[in-house]
């Protein structure tokens, strides 16, 4: 399976590269693809009998069908139960991600956990984490192994704590939240194709795990604290904070879900 974001896709430095309807989302659309095509070829030629890529961005309808490696299968479009690790529960036997990016309150190339902006921080059991972190601990809640991640370099960095026997290819450097030093996609192509095809070598089921967790979650306004917590089992720990426990993985991840959706509905114009 490939979960396929898009912010850390090759060549994606700015707002407007990934916001549906604009210029320049037609054109990394194309990049985007060549990005998930160069995997497909690369987990194929590992041994992979047949590949699922869940399209996990913003509308989740960006890649190009037209243009897609025929050896694989998409899920695209929203409102997917477990949203960018829809998936994850159908029997695979590894999951990568692919452009993927650092989490909210982090260094890195267009830097967010779920929402763009409002929040600056996501914590799992005590740990700072990224979109990765949190998918990957609901790949292992399903034995799911984490066998590649590509994005920027801090992406890489990240990943590199949390998947430790993940392959991380890093397809351009953070210079700054919109800035980075970029390879072009043939090279990109070569890195990523090279990196999956070695991920296969880790694929298979590992030991479910199991157990309750914690996510808390901070905004940079206390209205969105107040709007977030009015949800039940979720808790004001702060001025801009709250907290919940879940018994599960998947469960934390779908209130985490509501959280994020009502945080934003109450965001209020130019002060947020």
């Amino acid at each position: 399976m490939i979960s396929a974001d898009m912010e850390g896709a090759t060549g994606v430095t700015y707002t407007s590269d990934v916001i549906p309807g604009t210029e320049q989302w037609q054109r990394f659309r194309r990049l985007f693809t060549g990005d998930v095509n160069a995997c497909i070829a690369g987990l194929c030629a590992g041994g992979a009998t047949d590949v699922l890529v869940n399209e996990a961005h913003s509308s989740q309808r960006n890649l190009l069908l037209e243009d897609l490696d025929p050896r694989a299968r998409m899920l695209t479009g929203r409102h997917k139960p477990l949203s960018m690790m829809q998936g994850i529960q159908s029997g695979v036997d590894g999951v990568v991600f692919l452009g993927y990016h650092a989490g909210a309150g982090a260094d890195g190339v267009l830097a967010h956990t779920y929402l763009e902006n409002s929040i600056t921080g996501v914590w799992l059991d005590g740990v700072p984490a990224s979109e990765g972190r949190l998918n990957a601990a609901m790949a292992a809640e399903h034995g799911v192994p984490v066998l590649l991640v590509t994005g920027d370099d801090q992406t890489c960095l990240d990943a590199a704590d949390y998947a430790p026997q993940a392959v991380g290819v890093a397809v351009k450097e953070c210079v700054s939240r919109y800035a980075a030093i970029c390879l072009p996609p043939a090279r990109t192509a070569d890195l990523i194709t090279e990196a999956a095809r070695e991920a296969m070598a880790r694929a298979g089921r590992d030991e479910p795990s199991t157990g309750p967790h914690r996510i808390e979650v901070e905004f940079d306004a206390t209205h969105l604290a107040h709007a977030a917590a009015v949800v039940p089992t979720v808790e004001l720990i702060g001025v801009r904070s709250v907290g919940f426990d879940a018994p599960s993985m998947t469960e934390a991840m779908k209130a985490f879900k509501v959280v994020t959706a009502i945080a934003s509905g109450a965001v209020e114009g130019i002060y947020g």
